[in-house]
């Protein structure tokens, strides 16, 4: 067992520091449950699939996962088989005796771990009696017409059961079960009501009613001590759903979540500090090629620009080679995501780039699903008039060069004047004015059910930025989410990321941030903010996170107008930098992936299932606490090469992006760099716990 084992060694500074000793998971099995499990719906469902390949590499067949069935998703995800673990085999049995449908299988993705599916359909003429058990565990009553809720209590009841089942016959072995989010607190509750012996672990990635406050724009972190938390659940009908979260986050042995910004939010909204803090990660793979990644940029770059010589078709008056292609994407949340901040942003970026007469265009895209009819007849036009000219282009190519072929065979320089016949030019001329056209280039590729409300298109028309000659930032609404099999833009999600220069995600509520990981893990530089798990993690592990092209905009205490005129500079610097100088940022950006590998952010989650199994079975396991665990881990130096923040050693105006600097700087030396932050992310570091008794701040200004 673990008694006796220590989980705290010394420091390099001579201070207490946290280490992960292993496990011995041949004694124990996991579960981890959650309503994404197979079923893609948010966030959580990235974290379980990217997760699974380490959590299963560790565990190997001691490992499962718990969610719901939907025939779609078991057709095509997983694989289905028979239980090798006993406990496991009859628990399944068990249930499907007495009139549920479980089912088992291998999940395709890395790692290929068992899942263990519920039918809640099957098992719905039960809801009226598991109502009245969480009511007796719990005093919870669900109404009947929340049927999300419904769906979570049947859910959770199985959740239970199952758990019950197995622990029955789990023999000598411990059974630690981890609940992620509301939808599968259920489970845990019911579980300890009937004390099974498992170890519990609940982890929120956000909470309820802080992602409902913020989206109703309430200055949210300047009054998280100040809010009647049952008032405001009550009024916004999800009072049932906040006692269900934050009963699940009290019955839990430890209490997890995503960022030290999200710790804080709980401690308020849920009335307990979380016990232990865990980083989502991602699976990162390293191109074999150091510099691959830069040649998929240029790659899924051109794919870009040729979707946006359609678009611009009849106003393409600037240089695509000076061209930069900035992005925001995720969910719909005007506010929440900072799609509000980011278009004021654009709007005081088009004049400072105008006013200092830049040859630098700023296309930037909306990547945010919304109800359409369907696409833009003038987008589509666009492409189709991109093609015409391209294959007219083509064919006239062809004959020039038949006849500058056969000329040379002959020993004659072409006369240039002849070989271009009439033909050729009346061609070319009808291509050249089909392109006129009399609008402007839309602001949206899809034709919008609610156009005249829409939050993005009333703002563009507030701030005026239609895609005019004069304009040198564009902007480009696609309401749904990307596809390579779209006729429109056919690029998947993260070919586009790759083809673009900057991921915009100024966010007010942001939990984690996937969007700005995921765009670090491809060498892609990012704005995030102080107020996102992603941006307090960079900025507690990286010293000047800029310079590694992560752009941290102030949200939590400076007035919006400050926020917006910071994130403003951020997008005026980078606009300014040179290509060379995109190339180092992109180098340095592509390193900070080690940081959220899961075969690093995976040691979090490993101390979290120590502290719970010491916590649940104290006469068995045993953890050494010999002094409050650190928050501060490895960090990033500065880089000693120039430019450290690369707008710090940038002319006042915006140089072309397609020239190097004729003035190379001879500091920098990208190998020892590289070199000196494979050494730095292979020290050890701190597993967070959350402070006890520490003052936290808010903001000081309403966002």
């Amino acid at each position: 067992m673990l008694r006796g084992r220590s989980l705290s060694v010394t420091s390099l500074s001579g201070l207490p520091r946290w280490e992960v000793a292993e496990l011995p998971v041949e004694e124990l099995l996991l579960f981890e449950v959650a309503w994404e499990v197979t079923n893609k719906v948010g966030g959580i469902y990235t974290v379980i699939q990217t997760k699974a390949k380490t959590t299963a590499d560790e565990w190997g067949d001691n490992y499962f996962l718990i969610g719901p069935y939907f025939e779609h998703n078991m057709k095509t995800q997983v694989e289905q088989c028979e239980p090798v673990n006993d406990a496991v085999r009859r628990a399944v049995d068990a249930m499907n005796k007495h009139g549920c449908q479980v089912h088992f299988g291998r999940w395709l993705i890395e790692g290929s771990p068992y899942v263990v599916l519920f039918d809640i359909g099957f098992s719905a003429w039960n809801l009226d009696r598991w109502k009245g058990d969480l009511w007796e565990a719990c005093s919870v009553g669900i109404p009947y017409h929340d049927r999300e809720a419904n769906d979570m209590l049947i859910f959770g009841s199985l959740t239970a059961w199952f758990l019950k089942e197995v622990t029955d016959h789990a023999d000598d072995k411990h059974v630690v079960a981890q609940f992620h989010e509301w939808q599968a607190g259920i489970g845990l509750i019911l579980s300890r009501a009937r004390k099974l012996p498992i170890a519990t672990i609940f982890t929120t990635h956000a909470t309820l009613l802080g992602r409902y406050l913020c989206a109703a724009n309430i200055d949210f972190y300047n009054h998280l001590d100040k809010f009647n938390i049952d008032k405001e659940a009550g009024e916004r009908q999800i009072y049932h759903r906040y006692c269900m979260e934050r009963a699940s986050v009290h019955c839990a042995h430890v209490f997890t979540t995503v960022s030290e910004i999200t710790a804080i939010e709980a401690e308020h909204m849920l009335k307990r500090k979380p016990d232990v803090v865990t980083p989502n990660g991602l699976n990162v793979k390293k191109f074999s090629a150091v510099h691959e990644f830069q040649n998929l940029h240029a790659m899924y770059k051109a794919r870009i620009q040729d979707f946006v010589r359609g678009h611009f078709y009849g106003h393409l008056d600037f240089d695509l080679e000076k061209t930069l292609f900035l992005f925001i994407a995720g969910r719909y949340e005007f506010s929440n995501k900072g799609a509000d901040i980011f278009l004021e942003s654009l709007s005081r970026l088009n004049f400072l780039l105008r006013m200092h007469k830049s040859d630098v265009t700023v296309v930037v895209f909306f990547i945010m699903p919304a109800k359409t009819n369907n696409f833009n007849v003038e987008t589509l036009k666009g492409q189709a008039v991109r093609k015409q000219l391209w294959d007219i282009a083509h064919s006239v190519k062809e004959k020039f060069g038949k006849k500058l072929y056969d000329a040379l065979l002959r020993g004659e320089i072409p006369d240039m004047n002849n070989i271009l016949d009439r033909d050729d030019l009346t061609i070319m001329k009808r291509a050249i004015f089909s392109t006129q056209r009399q609008s402007l280039p839309p602001v949206t590729t899809h034709n919008m059910i609610d156009d005249s409300t829409d939050p993005i298109l009333s703002t563009i028309r507030r701030i005026g930025l239609f895609n005019n000659r004069t304009d040198r930032v564009k902007v480009i609404l696609h309401p749904e989410f990307l596809s390579s099999t779209s006729p429109l833009l056919p690029m998947d999600y993260e070919e586009f990321v790759r083809g673009c220069h900057l991921g915009v995600f100024p966010s007010y509520y942001e939990p984690w941030g996937y969007t700005p990981a995921e765009c670090t893990v491809m060498g892609i530089p990012s704005v995030t903010t102080n107020l996102s798990g992603f941006g307090c993690f960079m900025q507690e592990h990286v010293a000047d996170p800029t310079a590694y092209g992560i752009y941290i905009v102030d949200r939590r205490f400076r007035s919006p107008d400050d926020s917006c005129n910071q994130l403003t500079q951020f997008l005026y610097g980078f606009c300014k930098q040179s290509r060379r100088q995109r190339i180092i940022q992109r180098n340095r950006t592509e390193r900070l992936s080690d940081l959220l590998d899961w075969r690093y952010l995976g040691r979090y989650y490993q101390h979290a299932r120590h502290l719970t199994l010491s916590r649940a079975f104290p006469d068995k396991f045993h953890v050494e606490l010999t002094s409050p665990p650190m928050t501060e881990g490895f960090k990033y130096p500065r880089p000693s090469s120039v430019p450290p923040s690369p707008s710090g050693s940038q002319a006042s105006s915006p140089q072309s992006s397609d020239v190097e600097d004729e003035v190379e700087d001879e500091r920098y030396d990208e190998e020892k760099e590289a070199e000196r932050d494979r050494l730095n992310i292979k020290s050890p570091f701190a597993l967070s716990h959350v402070p006890r008794g520490k003052k936290k701040l808010h903001g000081e200004y309403k966002n």
